[in-house]
């Protein structure tokens, strides 16, 4: 079948050095990327619901102390049931228009939740309350973990759209994984942007 001994061993070594050479050659980066990407975006989203769950204590707190703050304490809930209820789907990670929609109200809870803690600097009794205290805490670890988590997000998607657009990863990509897209990423509103104006 294979011809004579010396034949068959330099068959064997030619299928060796391919198989090697193939395992060497980044086919697997791709999906590998792929997954780390994924990844990162679910520990992205499992700090988003943390903070989340943690909004209702909050203004739960702050309304006990603050209620004639209603509309910031509106603000917040509201933020925070646009951010919680959005559906999102399968694709968000490539598809642009939901990764900015995602990211919009993830915004509008971040700017709402600035607002209600400088709200409670004109409340001495509740600046010094026990549960307000730990849960401002709690609020201000967990904005720490989701930078981490976007930072980390925001790396492996660098490391997957590298791949996606560069040699031999474009040509692995084309032939092996045709459905393979550039993933969305993190930007900064021009709101955000703007240097913040101190008044003394």
């Amino acid at each position: 079948m294979f011809g004579s001994w010396p034949q068959r061993g330099t068959q064997v070594l030619l299928l060796v050095f391919i198989g090697i050479g193939l395992s060497g050659c980044g086919y697997n980066n791709v999906p590998r990327l792929d997954e780390q990407a994924k990844a990162a975006w679910s520990e992205v989203l499992n700090q988003y619901k943390r903070r989340a769950d943690l909004v209702p204590n909050l203004v739960e707190t702050v309304k006990g102390f603050a209620a004639q703050e209603k509309s910031v304490l509106t603000e917040v809930t509201q933020a925070r049931a646009s951010a919680s209820q959005m559906k999102i789907p399968d694709d968000i990670l490539t598809n642009p228009q939901a990764f900015q929609q995602f990211q919009a109200n993830q915004a509008q809870l971040t700017g709402a939740l600035g607002r209600l803690l400088v709200t409670v600097e004109k409340y001495p009794d509740l600046k010094s309350n026990q549960n307000f205290l730990a849960l401002q805490s709690q609020l201000e670890g967990t904005e720490n973990r989701i930078a981490v988590a976007r930072r980390d997000y925001i790396a492996a998607v660098q490391a997957y759209n590298t791949e996606l657009r560069t040699i031999p990863g474009r040509w692995w990509a084309a032939l092996l994984y045709p459905d393979a897209k550039v993933k969305e990423t993190f930007t900064i509103t021009a709101a955000e942007q703007e240097t913040p104006k101190v008044k003394f």
